[in-house]
């Protein structure tokens, strides 16, 4: 068994035991590895996003929470792609970071043969990125969080001369395409709303205070030449 097919076969096999833990040994013995090997596994699928817990001790070993994973998925290899190709859109985007976990819970929940065939697929698609980011790689987690948990953000931004101000926003939402992604807020620098380009936020730091809640419809500052829509979720 290559460490794919083990990958998958692994997070099922802890899922049909949730909620009984299994130990490291009683893994090794089933799929026939080392207890080092394992546990290198199960680093791997946690660093995926793949909720899987440990107990230290004699009756100790790991378990699956079985509400916040899926079950195999019918996707088709040619699916999963077109998945991975809109995520892989999101670098720079508020959510980029979960959009990796994401797509990786999508493949390790998917059959071993299919995994296979969309990684094959996927490994003949190419796209265009920027050699460097302009912002600082912690800039989209914190605005995301920020969003999340409706928290006041401390910004320093840099208008299109290059001037840095410092702001503290109380989010409301993010707007934006492929490659270029908004904030819109109430900036109270400057008593009003305001949109301000992530690719032009130089740090960001999440306050403790809890913004204010604010409806976009109540703010009359809108991006140049761009009509806003609601994502569509389904």
């Amino acid at each position: 068994m290559n460490r794919t097919d083990r990958l998958y076969a692994l997070v099922e096999h802890l899922r049909a035991c949730a909620p009984r833990r299994v130990s490291a040994r009683a893994l090794a013995a089933r799929f026939e590895v080392s207890v080092r090997t394992i546990e290198r596994d199960i680093a791997a699928l946690q660093q995926g996003g793949v909720p899987i817990y440990a107990d230290v001790g004699r009756a100790g070993g790991y378990t699956l929470d079985k509400s916040r994973t899926l079950p195999p998925l019918n996707f088709t290899p040619a699916e999963a792609v077109a998945v991975a190709i809109t995520l892989g859109r999101a670098e720079g985007s508020p959510f980029s970071r979960s959009a990796r976990t994401a797509l990786q819970k999508i493949v390790a929940a998917m059959s071993a043969a299919d995994s296979e065939s969309a990684r094959e697929l996927a490994g003949r698609i190419r796209l265009f990125a920027p050699l460097e980011a302009d912002e600082p790689a912690s800039v989209p987690a914190v605005l995301e969080e920020a969003m999340a948990a409706r928290r006041v953000v401390r910004l320093t931004y840099s208008d299109k001369d290059g001037t840095e101000t410092e702001r503290d926003v109380e989010p409301v939402v993010f707007t934006g395409g492929t490659r270029t992604w908004y904030l819109v807020g109430w900036c109270r620098l400057r008593g009003d709303a305001r949109i301000f380009r992530i690719d032009r936020v130089r740090r960001a730091v999440l306050l403790e205070e809890t913004a204010p809640e604010r409806r976009l419809e109540d703010l009359t500052d809108e991006p140049p030449n761009m009509a806003i829509r609601a994502l569509e979720f389904v």
